[in-house]
Parts: structure tokens; sequence; C-alpha cells
């Protein structure tokens, strides 16, 4: 059960509150006499390490088939404990949209909840190229954020586009194999 790709996805729900902190907690790093950029530095530092896990996990699972259901289970829960730290904390000092974070938290529930259903009916509803698209969308969106770089407010607003596009499309999934699950 605990194999590289399940310890990857362990440790991404591990950094997610240590990121959390670091956000809400910039005068850590000013208190110690470190310009506030280095808080969005370490930030941005902790966020890069996780998203490439996200990668990492999924790559190695399918190259040295160790697709587990616990895998199945912590994966897309540690993305949503990773992004949601993430969004939350940039939304708590004032650096994301609370409307952007609130739909894209939204979102994450229903479609949890989607899936949930799914599985007690037996269903595969995989994730998409849109779902993996708003992934890349978001994570890009946090990096922008974190770094306080131009444009990260439109490209959040991208990704909140992006977010309620492929859960759309997901819902749609979901209804067509219930649809064809019950015929």
């Amino acid at each position: 059960m605990l194999n590289l790709p399940n310890t990857l996805a362990s440790l991404r729900i591990l950094l997610a509150p240590i990121l959390f902190w670091v956000i809400l907690n910039p005068s850590y790093f000013t208190d110690a006499g470190y310009h506030i950029t280095w808080s969005y530095y370490f930030a941005s530092l902790l966020f890069v390490l996780a998203s490439v896990t996200d990668f990492f996990d999924g790559f190695i699972a399918r190259e040295w088939n160790q697709m587990t259901m616990l895998g199945a289970i912590i994966d897309p829960l540690a993305d949503k404990m990773l992004t949601i730290a993430a969004f939350l904390g940039l939304m708590m000092v004032g650096e994301a949209s609370a409307w952007a974070i609130y739909i894209i938290i939204i979102r994450e529930l229903f479609i949890t909840g989607i899936r949930t259903v799914a599985v007690s009916e037996g269903l595969d509803v995989k994730a998409s190229w849109a779902g993996k698209v708003k992934t890349v969308g978001q994570m890009f969106a946090i990096g922008f954020l974190l770094m306080h770089w131009p444009y990260a407010e439109e490209l959040l607003w991208f990704a909140v586009a992006l977010t309620v596009y492929s859960g759309l499309e997901y819902l749609y999934g979901f209804r067509n194999a219930l649809l064809k699950g019950k015929n």
C-alpha cells in the first residue's frame, strides 16, 4: 500500500499546511531580518516541490504499475488540500479574490461529491483533459499570485473559467455514465 507514488502524495498532504502557514506568516521572515520577498520565494518553492510530486506520483504509478486504491483516494485529496491551502492563504492575505476562491472550492467539493456517488454506483468517471488543464491553470495562477507577478489576478480568473468548464464537463460525463449504466 505505501509505495513511492503514495508516499509522494502523502508528502503533498504534509506540505499543504506548511505552505498555508508560510503564506499567512510573512512576518516570520521579516522579523528574522529577511526581506518580505523571501517569504514569497519560500512559499513558491514549497508549492513547486509539492506540485512536482503530483506529476511524479502519477507517472511512477503508471510506469511501475503501482496504482492502488489508496493512491486513487489520496492523490486527488492531496491535490485539493494543496490548492485549497494555497488559495485560502492567498485570499486571507488579500492576494486573491474571495469570489474566485469560493467558486474554485465549491466546484472541488461538488465534483468530489459526484465522484463519491460514481464510486458507489460502480461507475468509472475519470478526470478529463479539461480537468488536467484546470489543474495546470490553477497551479500557474497560484505561482503568479505567490510571487506577486503581473497579471496574477487575470490568470486566477482564467483558472476559474477552466475550473467551471472542467466541472461541467465532468458532470456531463457522470450523467452519461449514469445513463449508460442504467441501460
